[in-house]
C-alpha cells in the first residue's frame, strides 16, 4: 500500500469519528447549527477524499448523505432520530470499505452495491424534498418537445442543469461535464431570456440551462455534479420496479402475523413462539427485498430488545411495505469493535525533544570514545599510571551519571509519544449508550468528562473492554425504564456518567449511573443459590464484599439471557483485562440513587516497577504493585492439603504456589532450609509465591513477547545488566 493510500485511511478514519460525533450532539440538541454543520463538513470532506482516490461508489454513498445534511441545513427537514441513524448507517459503510482497503490495497468489488444499499436509504427523504429552484416547468415542457418514443426508448432520468453565472471563474466547464456523462440521448442549450439578442450576451457570464436526457440512472449521474456550481432538478423517468411488487399485501398480512405472536401472552411456550416468530418475519422481508429492515430487527433482537420493542419495530416495517427495497445490507452492526490505532500523530515538541536528546547522545559518545583511546594509549608505568586511571575512573564515572540522566529523559520523551487522549476510546461510547438505549427501549444520556487525559496508547486501546461491559452492566442492570423512574420522582432519561483524571502516576476512571443501585440482599441469595459461599459466609460479609460478588465467575443477578446479561461474564471480564493491565475496580453503590464503578490503571504498561527472584536457575521478575511482604518460613510451617500446600501468615491460612513448578521449570535440589516466600495480592485475594533466590526492586522498559513467546504468561520482557532476559510475570494467568 503507498503512502497516498495509508494518509487516505488516516484522514478518513479521524473524519469518520468526527462525523459520528456531531451527528449524535445534533440528536441530542437539534438546535445546535454548529453540530449539524461540522456532521455536513464531515461528509463533504470525505466525499471530496474519495474522489481524490478514484472511490466513485464511496463518493456516491455519502453524497445522498450529504445532500440529506443539506436540506437539515437549510431549515427544508427536521434533523429527526431516522435520519441520524441513516448517516450513521452510511458512516458504518464507510469503515468496512476501509477496512477492505487497508486489508487488500483496492476498494472491494461489491462497494457499488453496498453504495446503492446506502443511497436507498435517503430514498424517501429525497422523495419528500422540494423541487429544485432550477425551472422545474422549464424541464417538463422541454420533456413534451421530445419525440414520444424518446423517453421510452432506455431512458432512465432526465435533469436541468443551470450553472452558476461565474462558473467560468471557477475553472469549471459546464458543457464539458455533460458531454462526458454516460448513456446520454439527448443535449439541449437555451440561453436566458433577458439575453437572447447576440448584442447583449456577456461571454464572461453563465448564462445557459442545459436539458439532458440519460439513459442511465440518477444515482449514477450524480456524482459528476457534486461540487459543482449552480442547480440541478432531476426527473426519474422509469425507476426499475421493485422486486416482490406484485405481494406487499401478503407479506403485510405475514408480518401482522408474526406481530401478534411477538405480542402474544407470557406461558410456558411463548419463547418458542416468538424465537419462530422472529424467524419468519426476517424470512419475510428477505424474501420482500428489504434487507435493511430485516438486517436493522435482527440486530435489535441480538442487542436484547423485549418482544414488543421488536413487535414495535416490525409493525413500522409494516407500515412502509411498498417502500423500494435494497438489495444489500450496508453494515449488518453498528461499527463499535476495538480497533486499535494504526497510527500516531505526535507533538511536534515531543520530536524535537528526541532530537535535543540525540543530540546530547551523540556528545556523550564522543568523550566515551575519547576516554578509551586514552586508556588503550597509556603505557606509562608506576605513578603516572596510577594518576591516569584515576582520572580514567572519574571521567567513566560522571559518563555513567551523563547517561543515566539522558536514558531517563529518552525513556520520558519515548513515552510521551505513545500516549494518546482517552478520547480515542471515550468517542466511540456515545454511539454505543444511543444503541443500548433504543435497544432497551430506556432513555439515556451519556456524559463524558476528562477525555483529554492522556496514558499510555496500550492501555487506552485496552479500555475499550471494560468499558463496554460496565455501560452494558449500567444500561441493563443499572437505569430502570422510564415509568419506574417517574414513579420515583427521578427525571425519565437516565443518566451515565464517564469521568477520567490522573492522579500521580495513576490513571482512574469512574463510570457512575443513577440509576436503582444494587440490592446487596439479592446479590447474597443469588450468590447462595448458585453456591458461591456458605449461608453463614453470606452473612458475614459486609456490603463492601457483598458488592465485590458481582465479579465472580459466572455470576448474574438475570433469569433469563438476554443480549447485554444474563451469562455472568461481563463484569468478570471487567476484572480480569483490567488485572492484566496492571489494573484494580472497585464498586460502590446506593440503592435507589445508583452505582460507581472506580477504575485504578497504571499510565503507562512500558515502564514499571518490579521484584526480581530466581526460580528454577531462570530471572523473573513479579509486578512490584502486587507485592506485600517478603518472608522466610521454616519448611515445618508448611501444610499439605491434598495437592496443594498453604501456609499461615499474620493468623490467615494461605495458598502457596511453587513458581518453578507453576513456570514448568527445573524444581530446585531439595533441602532443608528455610523457604523464600512472595506474599502477592491479587484481585483482593492473598496469597504465597516461593522462590529460591529473592533480589532486587528495579525499574524496567518492557517489551512485550512476539511469535511462538506470545502465549507466555508474563507482561514483557528486558535486558538486566549481565545480558541475562527478565521475564516479568502476569500473575492473573499463574492462578491455579
Amino acid at each position: 500500500m503507498n503512502e497516498f493510500i495509508e494518509q487516505f485511511l488516516i484522514e478518513a478514519r479521524e473524519l469518520v469519528e468526527q462525523g459520528t460525533a456531531d451527528l449524535l450532539a445534533a440528536e441530542e440538541r437539534p438546535r445546535d447549527a454548529a453540530a449539524i454543520d461540522g456532521a455536513f463538513r464531515a461528509f463533504h470532506t470525505l466525499k471530496g477524499s474519495a474522489g481524490i482516490i478514484d472511490f466513485a461508489a464511496m463518493a456516491r454513498a455519502l453524497h445522498a448523505a450529504e445532500d440529506a445534511l443539506s436540506q437539515v441545513r437549510a431549515g427544508a427537514v427536521p434533523i429527526t432520530g431516522a435520519l441520524i441513524g441513516q448517516c450513521l448507517t452510511c458512516l458504518d459503510q464507510v469503515v468496512h470499505w476501509l477496512d477492505a482497503i487497508e486489508a487488500t490495497g483496492e476498494p472491494p468489488d461489491a462497494a457499488e452495491r453496498d453504495a446503492d444499499a446506502v443511497i436507498a436509504l435517503f430514498g424517501a427523504a429525497e422523495a419528500a424534498a422540494p423541487p429544485a429552484a432550477t425551472g422545474p416547468a422549464a424541464l417538463d415542457a422541454w420533456l413534451a418537445t421530445l419525440p414520444a418514443a424518446e423517453p421510452a426508448g432506455g431512458a432512465r432520468c432526465a435533469f436541468a442543469y443551470t450553472p452558476a453565472e461565474d462558473a467560468f471563474f471557477r475553472g469549471e466547464d459546464p458543457l464539458a461535464t455533460v458531454q462526458a456523462l454516460p448513456g446520454l440521448l439527448a443535449l439541449d442549450l437555451v440561453l436566458d431570456g433577458a439575453t437572447v439578442d447576440p448584442a447583449e450576451i456577456d461571454p464572461f457570464h453563465c448564462r445557459l440551462t442545459l436539458f439532458i436526457l440519460c439513459s442511465e440512472p440518477r444515482a449514477r449521474l450524480e456524482l459528476a455534479f457534486a461540487g459543482l456550481s449552480g442547480t440541478v432538478d432531476w426527473r426519474d423517468l422509469a425507476p426499475p420496479a421493485a422486486p416482490g411488487a406484485g405481494t406487499p399485501v401478503a407479506a403485510g398480512q405475514l408480518i401482522a402475523a408474526q406481530i401478534a405472536l411477538l405480542r402474544g401472552p407470557e406461558d410456558e411456550g411463548s419463547a418458542g413462539r416468538r424465537a419462530s416468530a422472529l424467524r419468519a418475519a426476517l424470512q419475510v422481508l428477505r424474501a420482500s427485498g428489504r434487507d435493511v429492515e430485516a438486517a436493522a430487527l435482527e440486530r435489535l433482537a441480538d442487542a436484547g430488545a423485549t418482544p414488543q420493542r421488536l413487535a414495535d419495530a416490525l409493525d413500522e416495517a409494516r407500515a412502509d411495505t411498498h417502500a423500494a427495497p435494497s438489495p444489500f445490507v450496508p453494515g449488518t452492526e453498528p461499527v463499535i469493535a476495538d480497533v486499535g490505532a494504526r497510527s500516531l500523530r505526535v507533538d511536534v515538541e515531543r520530536i524535537d525533544a528526541l532530537v535535543r536528546l540525540t543530540g546530547e547522545f551523540t556528545v556523550l559518545k564522543t568523550q566515551a570514545a575519547h576516554h578509551a583511546r586514552l586508556a588503550a594509549e597509556t603505557t606509562s608505568t608506576g605513578e603516572a599510571r596510577e594518576l591516569a586511571a584515576k582520572e580514567l575512573a572519574t571521567q567513566l564515572k560522571s559518563h555513567h551519571e551523563t547517561l543515566e540522566r539522558l536514558v531517563g529523559a529518552l525513556q520520558h520523551a519515548v513515552l510521551g509519544i505513545r500516549v494518546l487522549p482517552l478520547r480515542h476510546v471515550f468517542q466511540r461510547l456515545p454511539r454505543l449508550v444511543r444503541d443500548m438505549s433504543d435497544a432497551l427501549g430506556k432513555p439515556i444520556r451519556l456524559v463524558i468528562e476528562g477525555e483529554e487525559t492522556e496514558a499510555d496508547k496500550a492501555i487506552v486501546e485496552a479500555l475499550f473492554e471494560p468499558l463496554l461491559h460496565i455501560l452494558r452492566n449500567a444500561a441493563d442492570h443499572g437505569i430502570e425504564p422510564a415509568g419506574a423512574r417517574a414513579a420515583a420522582g427521578k427525571p425519565e432519561t437516565g443518566i451515565v456518567a464517564v469521568r477520567a483524571r490522573r492522579v500521580e502516576d495513576r490513571l482512574t476512571i469512574e463510570v457512575e449511573d443513577d440509576g436503582a443501585g444494587i440490592d446487596t440482599a439479592r446479590l447474597r441469595a443469588r450468590a447462595g443459590e448458585r453456591g458461591l459461599a456458605s449461608p453463614a459466609v453470606l452473612a458475614a460479609m459486609s456490603e463492601e464484599e457483598a458488592l465485590d460478588l458481582i465479579f465472580a465467575p459466572g455470576f448474574s443477578t438475570r433469569d433469563e439471557v438476554t443480549g447485554y446479561s444474563g451469562r455472568g461474564v461481563g463484569m468478570d471480564a471487567v476484572r480480569v483485562a483490567l488485572a492484566r493491565l496492571g489494573g484494580r475496580v472497585r464498586v460502590h453503590s446506593r440503592p435507589g440513587e445508583g452505582t460507581r464503578l472506580a477504575l485504578s490503571l497504571p499510565v503507562s504498561v512500558m515502564k514499571t516497577d518490579v521484584l526480581s527472584v530466581e526460580s528454577g536457575g531462570q530471572v523473573l521478575g513479579i509486578p512490584l504493585e502486587a507485592v506485600v511482604e517478603t518472608a522466610r518460613l521454616p519448611r515445618s510451617a508448611i501444610s499439605r492439603i491434598g495437592a496443594a500446600s498453604v501456609f499461615v501468615w499474620r493468623e490467615r491460612t494461605l495458598p502457596l504456589i511453587d513458581l518453578a513448578q507453576a513456570m514448568g521449570l527445573a524444581p530446585a535440589p531439595a533441602g532443608g532450609g528455610d523457604a523464600r516466600i512472595v506474599i502477592t495480592r491479587l484481585n483482593g485475594e492473598l496469597g504465597g509465591l516461593e522462590v529460591e533466590r529473592l533480589g532486587a526492586r528495579m525499574e524496567v522498559m518492557l517489551r512485550p513477547l512476539e511469535g511462538l513467546l506470545a502465549g507466555l504468561p508474563c507482561h514483557g520482557t528486558t535486558l538486566l545488566g549481565d545480558g541475562r532476559v527478565l521475564i516479568v510475570l502476569d500473575l492473573e494467568a499463574l492462578q491455579p
